[in-house]
């Protein structure tokens, strides 16, 4: 079945290949593909990347760990852009039902990668409140389905905890993070988490944005506006220094941030 989940022909064809031969290799294991994220919350653009969940049956096997490897090399050797921006994990059925789960290693394609590895990275409330409330079915079931019904206030307290964590890790270590694009998804990320908490829902990251600029002090604009221009080739951003004024500026918005929390 071809699919249409997205405005982006070329994209559709890359979820249609990915899709089929996921199915195709774990058979009966297969339970349901969805789309989360950014091109869930319907605010996106052609520099978001493409968040994904795959639901399986049980924990994948070596055998099927090793063929989905292939899957993902052969995915992202298709002669298309967003073949190399896609992003997401592989749940159990019985860990991603249960938001009480979060924290547990799951097989992890990470943005611009061929290969899974293991991660706790989309093993989240968050990502079950997005897959839940706004999950695009690409196979199986719907993604409401999927997933437990989430306590506003454990959403809650999922975002103040990375927040608090997130941010004590970037402040103590942050030669780590002084590149083009992790200045700029720091500062649009803690944008989006502190809407996020406020509002009590999930959104995009322009959402957020957007919600920052509108309701914390001004002084901040400029530095959220200069963050879009991160966003295009993350690949050579992640590799380019980011500007010494605009990254201690982040910094300093890390701290704004925690203290508004």
């Amino acid at each position: 079945m071809e699919l249409h989940p997205t405005p982006y022909p070329d994209l559709n064809a890359v979820l249609d290949t990915l899709v089929q031969r996921v199915q195709d290799t774990l058979g009966s294991s297969f339970v349901a593909a969805c789309l989360q994220g950014s091109f869930a919350v319907g605010d996106f653009d052609e520099h978001s990347d493409v968040d994904f969940t795959m639901v399986v049956q049980d924990a994948l096997t070596e055998a099927q760990v090793r063929a989905l490897q292939e899957v993902h090399a052969a995915v992202y050797d298709l002669d298309c852009a967003w073949a190399k921006h896609l992003e997401g994990s592989y749940f159990p059925k019985d860990v991603l039902k249960d938001y009480q789960r979060q924290g547990e290693d799951l097989w992890y394609l990470d943005n611009g990668s061929r290969a899974l590895l293991r991660s706790t990275h989309c093993n989240t409330v968050v990502v079950r409140w997005t897959v839940r409330q706004y999950g695009i079915a690409l196979a199986g079931p719907a993604p409401l389905s999927l997933v437990d019904p989430i306590p506003v206030q454990v959403l809650r307290a999922d975002i103040l905890a990375t927040i608090n964590d997130w941010g004590a890790e970037i402040l103590a270590e942050p030669e780590r993070f002084n590149n083009r694009f992790y200045q700029g998804f720091i500062v649009l990320s803690f944008c989006r988490m502190l809407r996020d908490l406020i509002v009590g829902d999930t959104g995009s990251k322009r959402a957020g944005a957007e919600w920052a600029k509108a309701n914390l002090d001004p002084g901040w604009r400029d530095l959220i506006d200069r963050t879009w221009a991160t966003r295009p080739v993350p690949e050579v951003s992640v590799r380019t220094p980011a500007d010494p004024q605009d990254f201690a500026r982040t910094l300093e918005f890390v701290r704004y941030i925690q203290k508004q929390v």
